[in-house]
């Protein structure tokens, strides 16, 4: 082998590799959806609040965070009807329960649980479908009241888990 050969090879390496890493990729972005080319949009129809215990305005939330990420981590366009992709479904649990004791037999720590039932359509494959129960969880003093800031740091915390779980199981294929 020539030197002129050896530094060819070495100029047009880097081409042959990126062009293998791309095709590769398939549909997958950078976020980690695996999105088909045929898929342009998506709808996230309005999640109602389900659970014996009803925190106002939880379910206007969930469902614009779920929208949110989506148009976030994908290209797809946001419709209100004859989406490509449709989530829908229920927050099914809002529970508050005790978690620790403290020496005195006091909860010395709360936690919030909410659980959301999804209903996913892929209107362009069937065999994506799915309907499921997503949760999680937030752990608070129980000196605290699920109010104000603490339920604001609660549901965002909750909501964040939940519909980066939705997102993988409907898109990322986690």
């Amino acid at each position: 082998m020539t030197y002129k050969s050896f530094l060819r090879i070495l100029k047009t390496a880097p081409v042959v590799g990126l062009s293998l890493l791309l095709n590769g990729c398939g549909f997958y972005s950078f976020t980690g959806a695996k999105v088909d080319p045929s898929v342009k949009s998506f709808q996230v129809n309005y999640f109602q609040n389900t659970a014996e215990v009803v925190e106002p305005g939880i379910e206007r939330q969930f469902t614009q965070r779920l929208q949110n990420l989506i148009q976030n981590q994908t290209n797809l366009s946001l419709t209100n009807a004859g989406g490509d992709l449709v989530y829908e479904g229920e927050i099914t649990e809002f529970r508050v329960s005790p978690m620790a004791a403290t020496a005195s037999q006091r909860a010395a720590q709360n936690r919030l649980t909410i659980r959301v039932m999804v209903r996913y359509t892929n209107k362009k494959k069937e065999a994506d479908n799915f309907e499921k129960s997503f949760s999680f969880y937030h752990d608070y003093g129980a000196n605290e009241l699920l109010t104000g800031s603490v339920l604001t740091a609660a549901l965002d915390d909750i909501f964040e888990r939940i519909t980066q779980d939705i997102f993988n199981e409907s898109l990322a294929k986690w």
